[in-house]
């Protein structure tokens, strides 16, 4: 059954696609357990909770001496030393009363020290040291001060990073149970490609699309099966999607979904399934597609190289990030000075490749010079997207959205 609201004058508004999108993102790939030095870029299936306080015990934010704060004059002593602490070391010994210990940065207070004196402010003497006035708690990270035993450290649905990792292994977590990598098929259409490295007969262009897709699906650390090439042909290409959905999780395929009548993916997927959304509201990009191909999900990306990987990113990327388990999937965008007048409007929202200029205003966006869809020079150049609103016209000062390119590639 085919309940697709896709007139040819009807172009869905860009926010509502991709909401509608999101609706109906299917469960998360099953979960496995992977190694720390495995894990990077993967997104997290469980919450995780501190086995252990943070820090677990109280402990030197400097090298330097540990002391009890009241034992000095307000003008500062001399205190005798009783003792050296390292990293590493246990605090088996309370501080003695009216004593100082050498201590150095992370090792562990000992019982009746409650601050520290960096070396830099001490002065060593025969008879001990020399230490300025200080109040409790200095230069001392207490124990749990970061967390608490029990504490959620993470969130199911976090992409995890460098540093996420680098707070589990704090923790002495070895192993996390991450959602595997969604597994995407990747198909290209239209008689006129040629796989790079070949020779190009009249008529032919390289395609450029299987590189630059497959390139930002990685990014995103999903699994990608590059299918090929299919030709303009209404029997291919049922053929293809039908064996692509038995396959993989979801197939993304470039090309084929305008107007032309060498365009038929839309009627395969029709025939195969259902076409859910079709045209958006935007530029570049109109012809973005949505269906499903028994219970695969299909995206039908633009053939334009430009439209296509912009339309991944904007509009494919939070529906392929929700699919994988993420729970943050939509970029933000930093309002910018526009360094540009666009006294046109449009009725479709504009994406602009762009780039960011510092002036003694403040930063301004400013606009590449191409920007035609299968210019893919411009994106080259470009920092990112300048956002202007479907009917809106532009001034420059303005205050335009942008969207890094940063943000889309993770």
């Amino acid at each position: 059954m085919n309940d697709c609201a896709c007139g040819h004058d009807n172009l869905r508004p860009v926010d509502q696609a991709i909401a509608e999108l999101l609706e109906q993102a299917p469960r998360p790939p099953a979960v496995e357990r992977v190694a720390l030095d495995m894990a990077l870029g993967m997104i997290l299936a469980d919450d995780i909770r501190a086995p252990r306080p943070g820090p677990a015990w109280d402990n030197s934010a400097m090298d330097g001496y540990a002391l009890r704060a009241a034992e000095l004059p307000a003008e500062g002593g001399l205190l005798p030393l009783a003792g050296r602490i390292a990293a590493g070391d246990a605090a088996l010994e309370a501080l003695p009363a009216g004593h100082a210990v050498r201590i150095f940065t992370g090792a562990p207070l000992p019982a009746g020290a409650d601050s520290v004196v960096p070396q830099e402010q001490a002065r060593l003497m025969d008879d001990g040291v020399w230490l300025p006035a200080c109040w409790p708690g200095d230069h001392v990270r207490r124990c749990g001060e970061e967390f608490r035993q029990g504490a959620r450290l993470l969130e199911a649905g976090q992409r995890l990073r460098a540093a996420e990792l680098g707070l589990l292994a704090s923790q002495g977590i070895a192993s996390v149970a991450v959602y595997r990598p969604l597994r995407v098929g990747l198909l290209s259409t239209g008689d006129e490609l040629c796989a790079p490295g070949d020779a190009l007969r009249p008529g032919q262009i390289y395609d450029a699309n299987s590189h630059s897709l497959a390139a930002a699906l990685r990014g995103w650390q999903l699994e990608v099966g590059d299918l090929g090439r299919l030709p303009d042909d209404a029997r291919a290409c049922r053929e293809a999607l039908g064996k692509a959905a038995t396959d993989w999780d979801v197939i993304i395929t470039s090309g084929g979904v305008s107007v032309g009548e060498e365009d038929h993916l839309k009627h395969a997927v029709q025939a195969l399934g259902e076409l859910r959304l079709w045209r958006l509201a935007i530029q570049p990009g109109k012809p973005f597609a949505f269906g499903r191909i028994g219970n695969t999900p299909w995206l039908g990306l633009p053939g334009n190289p430009v439209a296509a990987l912009l339309c991944l990113q904007v509009v494919a990327r939070p529906f392929l990030l929700r699919a994988q388990g993420r729970r943050e999937v939509l970029p933000r965008a930093m309002p910018v000075m526009a360094g540009f007048d666009w006294p046109r409007s449009s009725l479709r929202r504009q994406y602009l490749r762009a780039w960011l200029t510092s002036t003694p205003a403040g930063l301004r966006v400013i606009p590449h010079a191409w920007q035609g869809s299968a210019m893919l020079s411009g994106m080259c150049s470009a920092e990112g997207l300048a956002v202007i609103e479907a009917h809106r016209t532009l001034r420059v000062g303005e205050t335009v959205d942008f969207i890094s390119f940063d943000t889309l590639a993770a």
